[in-house]
């Protein structure tokens, strides 16, 4: 037998095999996708009003200005037409090119084949032509309601980017060739991957971000030694081991979102806010929340603030003997840290001398990108789902975040693991995106009613253990840090809320970058900067950014010293365990890892 015939031997086993593979993982993803569980329709998507009201409001301009919807047609009818013509005349000169390329750069299409091979370039043009179509007639719509109109576009957004010509195989040059340089076999691994994710997730499609396997907590991230020093329903209280031989005298206490775990504060030791923060002298004490079951469909807002952040400043008091501390909140737990915050005023304690609020909204007019999830016909369906299941799960929390970021977040993943057959990077923030957890639904319910649409917090006031409190409750010294490119709460809102604020010693720091990135920048990257004002907090943000300098590095050492001055002389170290109080367990503790029963 020659050579060739051994090849051709060779090719016609694998194929063989690999066809096997198919059949078998076929029927486990028709397993998989059976044990799928019904859940509220209005979860997948929104009512079909925006659709309506687009239509409505695109037939209203032509009727009103048909020169208008004219000009977009002729417009598009002559690129169209124009790349076509100019397609057939390139293939005409009997070579094997594409016609002139003046589409802008788009990383989705990065593969050289989208400019030179003349099928996937007159594709990817096309699609440009169209995508550019859409877009401009939905821009030159007068007659949408401003809010209407940013559903309208970001949801046609979320069309238009689904149907990238990449996100399809037969229209995927990297997916095609990967597949004939091994005879299949990435199809087959894709198909694996894909198959594991539903099975993974009950019947639902998440895609895997991140290697699983490569990340431990406890182990290779959330190393900063500490200690459990309480525990309670609600959260573990975790100290960290000093390594000053003298820290300042107040302690600082953080709440993370209970949206997410913990430990994006303390990732591997380079980007370690926590490490950072002991290292510069201060006696560090973190919340870490409980992923909660079902059992806790009953905890609202007054719970959290009652058992989980007053109970977390009280205990944090009586293991340093100190009267005051400084508190600092994260997204939700800081808007959750201003309404007690609030109580607090309003109850005359002055047990927290200072607070910092990270990437946080208590002014929710205007809720960025993620307002268009805050209409009624998801907060409905959410409601009722988190009724029926006693929480909102973290899956239909993880995909409403993603879609925020849909080429980043899921296409793009979607491509390299189903389409091209790779594994999940090793990449530790990814894996920590991926370890959501749940919300109660009491809670959420109150959260999204109460704070996001009817903006109760910045308006007639949020009710705290029966009273009412607001932004102007607030007095003690405040640092705000929000970050310029956030899509989950936008600087301009972080900043509308914190003029509202009471307090007269207010500091506004904005970072470059985005959500996560812009607050986890330790300065050793010399990674993003970061802008401080010398106007007052008031008025517009923009006009505040105007007058605002920008300064090169991150912001973290800027907050250290503004904290420096709120938390007083230097005393000896405090060591996790040395006021008499029970060690219940070694950092990271046990919640951050325990599963919350199904």
């Amino acid at each position: 037998m020659t050579t060739q015939e051994n090849d051709a031997s060779d090719k016609l086993e694998r194929l063989n095999a690999n066809l096997a593979k198919v059949e078998a993982l076929t029927e486990r993803l028709v397993a998989a996708l059976s044990r799928k569980k019904a859940h509220d329709a209005a979860l997948n998507g929104p009512s079909s009003d925006v659709y309506v009201k687009a239509a409505a409001a695109y037939l209203a301009e032509m009727m009103q200005n048909p020169a208008k919807i004219l000009e977009h047609q002729v417009g598009y009818w002559s690129k169209s037409l124009r790349h076509y013509v100019e397609a057939q005349k390139a293939l005409a000169s009997g070579e094997l090119k594409a016609p002139e390329d003046a589409t802008p750069k788009d990383r989705r299409f990065a593969n050289p084949l989208w400019e030179t091979h003349p099928f996937f370039n007159f594709v990817k043009q096309q699609y440009l032509i169209n995508a550019e179509a859409i877009t401009t007639a939905l821009a030159d719509v007068e007659t949408l309601d401003p809010a209407d109109r940013k559903r309208v576009e970001y949801f046609t957004k979320q069309i238009v980017d689904m149907f990238a010509p990449t996100n399809f195989l037969a229209t995927n040059p990297d997916a095609l060739e990967r597949a004939v340089a091994t005879d299949g076999a990435s199809l087959v691994q894709g198909l694996e991957n894909l198959v594991h994710d539903i099975e993974a997730n009950s019947g639902e499609l998440l895609v895997t971000l991140a290697d699983k396997e490569a990340f431990h907590i406890g182990q290779n991230i959330a190393t900063t030694p500490g200690s459990v020093v309480y525990r309670n329903r609600m959260f573990e209280l975790i100290q960290y081991a000093p390594t000053t031989e003298t820290v300042h005298q107040t302690p600082l206490l953080i709440f993370p979102p209970w949206i997410n775990k913990f430990y994006i504060l303390d990732m591997k030791p380079a980007n370690s806010l926590v490490k950072w923060i002991v290292d510069q002298g201060f006696t560090l004490f973190v919340v870490s929340w409980v992923n909660p079951d079902a059992s806790y469909s009953d905890v609202g807002m007054d719970d959290y603030i009652r058992d989980g952040f007053l109970r977390a400043m009280a205990e944090t008091r009586r293991i340093t003997g100190e009267k005051q501390i400084n508190a600092v909140g994260y997204c939700i737990a800081g808007t959750t840290l201003s309404l007690t915050l609030a109580h607090l005023a309003q109850a005359g304690d002055p047990s927290v001398r200072s607070a910092t609020l990270f990437t946080t909204l208590t002014d929710f007019s205007d809720p960025g990108e993620v307002g268009v999830f805050l209409n009624d016909d998801f907060v409905d369906g959410i409601e009722r789902q988190s009724r029926q299941d006693g929480i909102l799960s973290k899956l239909f929390m993880s995909r409403t975040f993603s879609y925020l970021r849909s080429n980043d977040l899921i296409y793009q993943p979607a491509i390299k693991s189903y389409m091209l057959g790779e594994a999940p990077p090793a990449f530790d923030l990814l894996y920590w995106n991926g370890d959501g957890t749940n919300l109660p639904c009491k809670m959420a319910v109150e959260y999204l009613r109460g704070l996001c649409q009817r903006d109760e917090f910045a308006q007639a006031g949020f009710t705290v253990f029966g009273n009412r409190v607001k932004l102007s409750d607030i007095t003690l010294p405040l640092c705000a840090i929000a970050c310029e490119t956030d899509h989950i709460a936008h600087w301009r809102g972080s900043f509308n809320g914190v003029a509202q604020m009471g307090s007269q010693d207010k500091t506004f720091i904005l970072s470059e970058s985005g959500h996560i990135a812009g607050i986890i920048n330790p300065p050793s990257k010399g990674k993003y900067g970061h802008y401080t004002g010398t106007t007052a907090i008031t008025g517009a943000p923009e006009d505040w950014k105007a007058a605002a300098t920008f300064h090169q590095g991150s912001w973290w050492p800027r907050w250290r010293d503004w904290l420096a001055e709120r938390s007083g002389k230097q005393v000896k170290a405090r060591v996790p365990g040395d006021s008499g109080g029970e060690i219940l367990a070694p950092a990271p503790g046990t919640y951050v890892t325990a599963v919350p029963a199904a």
